[in-house]
């Protein structure tokens, strides 16, 4: 047979196969696992509900966030990036050492800059270094050193010397009803060392006991245009706050119990949280400091809608401080909402007194891979000693939404916007927004 019979032989061939490809149907995807298509659950009715509401909020992590991001990453892989940083910010045997640069911005304080690098495995196993240094320019410097040994599977005891000195943090008064146009700016001087020994418990309970000194000072402030903390106290706005003008050296000891029941992601995140805290201070600076006991409870549950941890979850929390002589509680120590702690859409210390109680309602939705959304409204305020006078009428609202990195706190990138507002019973206008990106640290 010729060359020129096989080649027809073998177009004729593969004619005949793509004009039986072309009219054979696409074949369906056989079931495998003989288990039929899994069943339409009320969650996955339910979750639409959400959606539907937050379209808006959906189109921008979509289209503003995870696209962009999804995109990017694909081009910096296909240019060999993501090995390169990784060779570069992280080094030593198995990569157990490396630093990175980092930056926070909360809009209506100083932002701030810095470096954060880490040591595992230091010296032994499971011996873990970190350090956190960061400037806001003049007058405002920070640094912190832990060191955590792991024993015993997730089992630790982590020690930390802190401190920090800036001058903008911000005062508006004590009590329920203060207002957001007398903010003033303080400065403080803070150093912490501390030790606390941390033991898992049952799935993600936990309970943790630790032990510490602090010593604060504080001085005038200013940020833009704001009048220093002395300034208003001295035009009647506010009497100048107890531990002010003295600052003070605690010596603490504290416990935290966690009862949790969920397993950790991917698993469903259903379940129900009971968490108990309590910090006993005493100012050992003078023979008549102040002294004081801090306690709190909050009781949360959660449901998964479709068991892919799109969570709407409810929380109650109330939150005590009381003298254990009669002595006035610093400023610093008194109950606080705001900042990292609940009711995020305010200020860091925007409402201070004796105890609190609020209520959030909150849902969070994987967003990429790293990153979770999270969209969250809160009802509540500070009161008197053991919520005296709490009234419906005198809460107020706090709403937040934003992104958050999944895993440690240590070093946790974090983009949220927020409000608060008046007390109902004064109309419950917004009268406050925040707004802050980068990367967060807790001190």
């Amino acid at each position: 047979m010729s060359w020129r019979a096989v080649g027809a032989i073998c177009g004729a061939s593969l004619a005949l196969a793509g004009s039986a490809s072309a009219a054979s149907p696409k074949r369906e995807l056989p079931d495998y696992g003989n288990r039929g298509k899994d069943p339409t659950t009320v969650g996955d009715v339910v979750i639409w509900v959400p959606r539907v509401i937050l379209s808006p909020v959906y189109l921008v992590t979509e289209y503003g966030i995870r696209w962009p991001l999804g995109h990017l990453i694909a081009a910096a892989e296909r240019a060999n990036v993501p090995d390169i940083l990784y060779n570069f910010f992280f080094f030593g045997p198995n990569h157990s050492a490396g630093f990175a640069p980092i930056g926070f911005v909360d809009f209506g304080f100083r932002p701030s800059v810095g470096l954060y690098a880490f040591w595992n495995d230091a010296g032994f196993k499971g011996n873990d270094l970190s350090f956190h240094g960061t400037t806001g320019g003049s007058e405002w410097f920070s640094g912190s050193l832990s060191e955590s040994i792991r024993f015993h599977e997730k089992d630790s005891l982590r020690l930390t010397l802190a401190g920090v000195t800036r001058p903008d943090k911000a005062f508006f008064g004590v009590g329920p009803d203060t207002l957001q146009s007398n903010i003033s700016r303080y400065g403080e001087k803070r150093l912490e060392v501390g030790a606390v020994a941390s033991f898992d418990l049952w799935r993600a309970s936990r309970i943790e006991t630790s032990l510490g000194v602090r010593s604060l000072d504080f001085r005038p402030g200013h940020y833009a245009e704001d009048p220093s903390l002395t300034v208003r106290a001295a035009g009647g706005v506010f009497p100048l706050p107890d531990g002010f003008a003295r600052g003070y050296t605690a010596q603490t000891s504290a416990v935290r119990v966690a009862f949790d029941n969920r397993l950790p992601s991917p698993a469903d995140g259903s379940g129900v949280r009971l968490e108990l805290q309590a910090e006993e201070g005493t100012d050992v600076r003078r023979t008549t400091g102040a002294a004081w006991l801090n306690y709190s409870a909050t009781a949360g549950a959660f449901l998964d809608l479709n068991g892919r941890n799109r969570v709407v979850s409810l929380s109650v929390a109330t939150l005590f401080v009381d003298s254990l002589n009669k002595r006035p509680v610093p400023f610093t120590e008194l109950v606080s909402l705001g900042g990292a702690g609940p009711m995020r859409g305010f200020y860091p210390g925007r409402l201070r007194d004796n105890s609190a109680a609020v209520v959030t309602l909150k849902y969070r939705w994987p967003i990429w891979v790293w990153l979770d959304g999270s969209l969250q409204a809160a009802v509540g305020n500070v009161f008197g000693e053991h919520l005296q006078q709490l009234d419906v009428s005198r809460s107020r609202l706090s709403g937040a939404i934003g992104i958050e990195s999944i895993g440690s706190r240590e070093s946790s990138f974090e983009l949220l916007v927020g409000f608060g507002t008046e007390t109902f019973e004064h109309g419950g206008q917004v009268d406050s927004a925040r707004i802050l990106v980068g990367t967060n640290h807790g001190f």
